[in-house]
Order: structure tokens, then C-alpha cells, then sequence
């Protein structure tokens, strides 16, 4: 058992739900072993800036239930250098701070990885709504942002339905369609449009005069941002090929990140942040705390952030089979 004196904390890259409880849990976790916890704000802008400030048991009271992050968050392009990096030790080692817990998904475990290599503890917490980490079932926040998404396109079918209409929905997934993917499945869309899959919109139009043809009265796709048939360019497709059929164009943007994480997503986080804390107690340095066959998992944080498949082509024929 490695005795840690102080510990940092940080949320980076888009912020998810949950992230508040998982903060809330490293802070209350590392009191119960005689840890301070010092927080650093806005993510990896932070660490490099050296902005910190104390974090204790009651400045982490009554945010179990709030959405966003309490430290911030922030894109940091500059911490991909090497000099960038030293440079943010040196803060952390000027401040005392023994090991580094990053709360945050791929990008965010990346340069969690950079800073270990570098010989500094630190340990990832598993968090992001695109679950996007690799032996991961799931990841903080993912099951809110679904949430989200379901009762906003449940809505959405009630007027397509109404109007006969189709309709494409962007959702977030810059990489991974894993949100679109589940989205359809749980909502019973007609297709998910995910980067891991390219498809033609003249097929997705062919599908939909079958759907009207066969009785159905709406039409619903999803589509992933990052999938290389854009939502914009689907919707004018739509204009010019189905004809007297009409397509809306509905975007969910950032309100997908926002909002009250729901039950699972507080207890993965309390569980997850906990698992950080003890891992680095432990002296298990360079792991991830995630989830997966039911239970909390660690795993290096040079495997969770390699490539992974969470769209895989049977949940693509799920999706399929099901929307018929």
C-alpha cells in the first residue's frame, strides 16, 4: 500500500453526467484513507495553468444530483506537447500532490497515459456519453445521455406519426455511433446512420417508401455526427428524391450532456470514483476504474484507450431486424 498525503482530481473533455457524483466520491473516498483532495479546474487547462483549490467532504455535499462538472472542463490542444506536459508536473509537484485521478473518456485517458509514462501516479475513472473506452461495458454518463435522447425522439415520432413526415435526428458521436445505435434500438427507429457503417441515402430512401409502403406512418433516422453521411446533407437528399414525402431535420446538439444523471449513472460513478481512489491507494498507478461483466473493472489505461467496436454488426442487424 503506497500512503498518499494529497491527491488531485480533474473532469476533462465533454463534460457527462455523473461526473459531479464521480467527483464527490473521490474526494469522500480518499477522506476515509486521511487523503486531502485538491481539485483542479477546467480539466487539463487547469493542470497546466496551476489552478487548483481544495476539495473536502462538504464542498462535494449536494452535488450527487447535478449534472456538468463543479471543477469545469476544457479542451487543452497545448497539453499534446511534451514540454506542455513536464510543465504540468511541475505544478502538481510544487503543490505536493502525490497521484492524479482523471475523470474523463478517450482523449481525456490519453493524456492521462502521457502523464504516467512520464512517471507520475495517476488513475482514469471512465466517463463519457459516447462510451468510447476500450473493455468497457459502459462509462459514466452514457445511460443519461440515452435517456435524454429516448424521450426527445419518443416526441419527435409522435408528430411524424401525426404528418406522415420523416425525420432525421443528429445526435452526438463524434467517432463512435454507439449513442445513435442504442438510440434506435430503444426507440425503435427505422435506421441508425454511425460512422463505423457507411450507407448510401439513396438507400435509406428506398427504405423509407418501403416503410410508408408496408403501412408505417413515420420515419425515423438517426444519425451520429461523425458519420460520414451528414444529417444536413441526408434531409436535402430527402427534398430532391422522395417526392411528395417530407423530411425534418431535428438537431439534439449539447442538451444531450446536460441534466440530472439518472440512478445507474450516480452508482457507477460513486463506484467507479471510489475504485480510483483505492487503486491508487494500492499503488496500482496507470489503470482505469470502468465497468464491465457487471462489476468494476481495472484496466491499463494503454488498453482503454486503444481502438474498440461498441458498434458491432450484430447490434447493426439488431437495429435492423427490429425496425421492420
Amino acid at each position: 500500500m503506497v500512503k498518499q498525503k494529497r491527491i488531485a482530481v480533474l473532469t476533462s473533455g465533454g463534460d457527462a453526467p455523473g461526473m459531479n457524483a464521480a467527483i464527490r466520491a473521490v474526494v469522500r473516498a480518499a477522506s476515509a484513507y486521511g487523503i486531502e483532495t485538491i481539485g483542479v479546474n477546467n480539466g487539463y487547462a487547469g493542470l497546466v495553468d496551476g489552478s487548483f483549490r481544495p476539495l473536502d467532504n462538504r464542498a462535494v455535499g449536494g452535488i450527487i444530483q447535478r449534472g456538468g462538472t463543479i471543477l469545469g472542463s476544457a479542451r487543452c490542444l497545448r497539453f499534446h506537447t511534451l514540454e506542455v506536459q513536464r510543465q504540468a508536473l511541475s505544478h502538481l509537484q510544487a503543490a505536493g500532490i502525490d497521484g492524479l485521478i482523471v475523470i474523463g473518456g478517450n482523449g481525456s485517458q490519453q493524456g492521462a497515459l502521457a502523464l504516467h509514462r512520464l512517471g507520475f501516479p495517476v488513475v482514469g475513472v471512465a466517463s463519457t456519453i459516447d462510451n468510447d473506452l476500450a473493455e468497457t461495458e459502459t462509462t459514466i454518463g452514457a445511460d443519461t445521455a440515452l435517456n435524454t435522447s429516448i424521450g426527445y425522439i419518443d416526441r419527435l415520432r409522435d408528430t411524424a406519426s401525426s404528418h406522415h413526415r420523416a425525420f432525421i435526428v443528429e445526435v452526438m458521436g463524434r467517432h463512435s455511433g454507439y449513442l445513435a445505435l442504442m438510440a434506435a434500438i430503444a426507440t425503435g427507429a427505422e435506421l441508425a446512420v454511425v460512422p463505423e457503417q457507411d450507407i448510401a441515402p439513396e438507400t435509406i430512401v428506398a427504405g423509407m417508401l418501403d416503410t410508408y409502403a408496408r403501412g408505417k406512418p413515420h420515419y425515423i433516422v438517426i444519425v451520429a455526427e461523425g458519420a460520414t453521411l451528414k444529417a444536413q446533407d441526408l434531409v436535402e437528399y430527402f427534398q430532391q428524391h422522395s417526392g411528395s414525402f417530407e423530411a425534418r431535420l431535428s438537431i439534439m446538439g449539447h442538451v444531450q450532456r446536460g441534466g440530472s444523471p439518472t440512478v445507474f449513472d450516480r452508482i457507477l460513478a460513486s463506484q467507479l470514483g471510489a475504485a480510483a481512489v483505492h487503486c491508487m491507494v494500492e499503488g496500482r498507478a496507470g489503470m482505469l476504474a470502468g465497468w464491465a461483466k457487471s462489476q468494476v473493472n481495472e484496466i491499463p489505461l494503454e488498453i482503454a484507450v486503444a481502438p474498440c467496436q461498441k458498434v458491432t454488426p450484430e447490434l447493426l442487424e439488431l437495429a435492423g431486424v427490429l425496425a421492420r
